[in-house]
């Protein structure tokens, strides 16, 4: 008896759920066919504009990746590079001042 009861309740829940619904959605101020069309292209023409800015965006920073950074990074490379054939070039001089300074003085020594 006691599931009698609580299927007629749910039964019941059942159909005052749907009634309910039913009554809601005769509530709702449903859209003309006209004013569907203009939100629906509304909505269209907002997505392709916002579309548009994104793909302009990720080519001008697309552009800029390859003009900008990496021109940049290539830049900082040979800049090391020829510091460090700059800083070679110097110890090669100083060295070869030393290897003259050292032969002057040795010719010095055995000139007296």
């Amino acid at each position: 008896m006691a599931k009698d009861t609580k299927n007629n309740k749910d039964v019941k829940n059942k159909k005052h759920f749907f009634k309910d619904f039913k009554a809601e959605l005769k509530k709702v101020i449903w859209p003309t066919p006209s004013q569907l069309a203009n939100k629906t292209l509304a909505v269209i023409v907002i997505v392709l504009i916002t579309a548009a800015i994104v793909f302009v965006l990720d080519v001008i920073f697309d552009l800029l990746n390859q003009n900008g950074i990496n021109r940049l990074k290539s830049n900082i490379k040979n800049k090391v590079v020829v510091e460090n054939s700059v800083n070679n070039t110097e110890d090669s001089l100083e060295n070869a001042i030393d290897v003259n300074a050292v032969e002057d003085e040795s010719s010095v020594e055995n000139a007296q």
